[in-house]
């Protein structure tokens, strides 16, 4: 299979020292010999799925942190602030109050009864339809988080390794694989909150020696930095069809609050926990940790703005042609084995491994665990024995695994993954978000609220993304969507919810309450 000329040359192979190779075996040996260690306790679905439901709050937390960074902020934040400004530091500041929500509603909704699907709540709520809705949505978002990674790892591998892209894309996505098929969700959360500390090592690392790299010093950086409004939050205007301060801000509240409420790759780690105080510990350690370390990644980007604006001829002509296209996701990964000493480019790029293996190994943990608990069991197989079952979690991880490496393929034309990550994000999500609030939300709303909303939410979304593609008649253009994709999920959200309460208030049943006083009410119409 043969890569993109063009990304070829605009990252140009450099001979890499032995050093560096060091650094990055011992690293990749360490991961699998983690996954081998924890092998023997995750061979039943109980310990693959769930851990025993054992681990202490720290450690899922730093586990939680090492899955929200991954490489896409590790190298497509420092791309981002390079080619634009700190306008997506907006998407970190809605963290905390997302985390609140999910410790005060979510985490002890889930921590009740036994189930290790977040979708299976759904269908007790609405319907083995809702189930099946939510945990499809949650698996395409989940191909295209893994297919953004992936990528963003191939491109400083093969700077360091000389392999083309596509191969590398080939082997990270299998060494994954095999590694999440060792260790289950026990192995990939001691292993996230191991490769957490590393990748958080690498960035302030990177994060002290670029200021001090520059020619006149860390204040020459600063100058240039602020005279190209570099350090700028993005416009506070009003504009629905920009991607202002504001919008970012709703964007990142919107997903967030699907990440740390819905998203079966959080939900799990919060089932994993052994109390429903270490669960709650856990997201704040996730969300706190992560606020400080973007900014780290933006004031990298910006750095890396004043380190080549003021010494162009640094950077080769095919990469200077891709930044004049807007394309900056190459220069964090061109300075990291061109600009930095030897030893420490090896630590950089395992740390940008540690940032993608936490995400991909959590993507396919929870991919399989659905597949296994949401269709297998669920439509196929309900009494399926412990072995049947471990069967099933082993294939559909491999599937998966193969799935998400074939995406990143597809990916490699993208003009800025971290654009890409967030614009897929909000439509395979399907405003799904919506559904989980309406149904805590509206103690009246049944099936067919349930039903309508999702149905008009759906069509929102394809509105909102098709209108803005080829595949939009040209005579439709005065009904396109004027409005930013960012707000893709905030309108798919509140259609559903919106809609669902307004048609559970008019025609919902009536409330009853039961002799314990408590408010009831027939929810599956």
């Amino acid at each position: 299979m043969r890569s993109s000329p063009s990304l070829n040359e605009a990252f140009p192979v450099h001979q890499f020292a032995v050093a560096d190779v060091a650094v990055l075996v011992i690293y990749l040996l360490g991961v699998v010999g983690l996954g081998v260690w924890f092998f023997r306790k995750s061979r039943n679905p109980e310990g693959y799925m769930a851990a025993s439901r054992s681990m202490p709050g720290w450690v899922v937390g730093l586990s939680i942190f090492g899955t929200y960074v991954s490489s896409i902020s590790f190298l497509a934040l420092p791309g981002k602030a390079f080619s634009s400004d700190w306008n997506a530091l907006a998407f970190s500041l809605s963290l905390p109050l997302a985390a609140w929500v999910a410790t005060i509603w979510f985490v002890p909704y889930y921590r009740q009864g036994d189930a290790v699907s977040a979708y299976e709540h759904l269908e007790q709520r609405f319907g083995v339809w809702a189930r099946t809705y939510a945990a499809t949505c949650y698996l395409l978002t989940q191909v295209a988080r893994m297919g953004s990674v992936m990528f963003l790892l191939a491109l400083p591998l093969h700077q360091l390794l000389g392999w083309n892209i596509p191969a590398l894309i080939l082997v990270t996505g299998g060494l994954t694989t095999l590694y999440t098929l060792l260790g289950g969700i026990e192995g990939v959360i001691w292993t996230d909150a191991l490769q957490s500390i590393v990748l958080a090592s690498g960035a302030v690392a990177c994060a002290i020696i670029l200021p001090l790299s520059m020619p006149d010093g860390a204040s020459q950086m600063m100058e240039i930095a602020s005279n190209h409004g570099k350090f700028s939050l993005g416009s506070m205007g009003i504009s629905l069809s920009q991607p202002t301060f504001w919008i970012v801000l709703i964007y990142g509240m919107f997903i967030n609050l699907q990440n740390f409420g819905i998203d079966q790759s959080y939900v799990q780690r919060y089932i994993a926990a052994k109390s429903d105080g270490d669960a709650r510990k856990s997201v704040w350690i996730g969300a706190l940790v992560y606020v400080p370390i973007s900014i780290i990644f933006l004031w990298i980007g910006t750095a890396l703005f004043a380190y080549y604006t003021i010494q162009p001829e640094l950077l080769p002509k095919s990469l200077q042609a891709e930044i004049a296209a807007g394309k900056g996701d190459g220069v964090f990964p061109y300075f990291i084995v061109d600009g930095l000493p030897t030893g420490v480019s090896g630590l950089l790029v395992a740390a940008i491994f540690a940032a993608a293996m936490s995400t991909l190994s959590t993507s396919l943990n929870g991919a399989a665990t659905l597949t296994l608990t949401d269709y297998y069991r669920r439509f196929i197989r309900p009494q399926a024995t412990d072995r049947e079952s471990m069967v099933v979690l082993y294939l559909s991880t491999m599937a998966w695994g193969i799935i998400g490496t074939t995406t990143a393929i597809a990916m490699m034309e993208v003009q800025s993954i971290l654009d890409a990550w967030w614009q897929l994000a909000g439509i395979f999500s399907g405003g799904m978000l919506g559904l989980f609030l309406l149904g805590m939300m509206s103690r009246k709303a049944g099936n067919g609220a349930a039903i309508a909303g999702v149905v008009l939410g759906v069509i929102v979304i394809l509105w909102m993304t098709l209108s803005r593609t080829d595949f939009w008649p040209d005579n439709w253009g005065t009904i396109a969507s004027p409005f930013n994709n960012y707000l893709v999920i905030v309108f798919g959200t509140m259609t559903i919810l919106l809609v669902g309460w307004l048609l559970a208030y008019f025609f919902g049943p009536a409330t009853t309450q039961d002799d314990s006083g408590e408010t009831d009410t027939n929810t599956n119409e």
